[in-house]
């Protein structure tokens, strides 16, 4: 499986939580705080320097007031191809 900072689903899960961030009327200097995180944390896995583990989504989601599922959902529907193979993920 290829890595995916620049996957399509990567980039629309960052775009999502900024989207939501902003949305909600914070910086990302108020996610950070309510994460116990420096700012620069935000920063880089809005811009797509970082990649988030499930547990971090889960606390960023809690911080912005969103329900994890509902973004997930979203980055679903953004598809699931490799972008390498062409072959569509496994499902367990």
């Amino acid at each position: 499986m290829p890595k995916s900072l620049r996957t399509p689903r990567q980039e629309r899960l960052q775009s999502l939580l900024a989207d939501a961030r902003k949305a909600k009327g914070m910086t990302q200097a108020d996610v950070a705080k309510a994460l116990g995180k420096p700012q620069s944390f935000v920063a880089k896995y809005e811009n797509g320097e970082r990649r988030i583990d499930v547990i971090e989504f889960v606390d960023i989601a809690a911080a912005l007031g969103v329900v994890p599922g509902d973004i997930l959902a979203q980055v679903e529907s953004t598809g699931h191809f490799a972008k390498r193979t062409g072959r569509r993920s496994r499902k367990a």
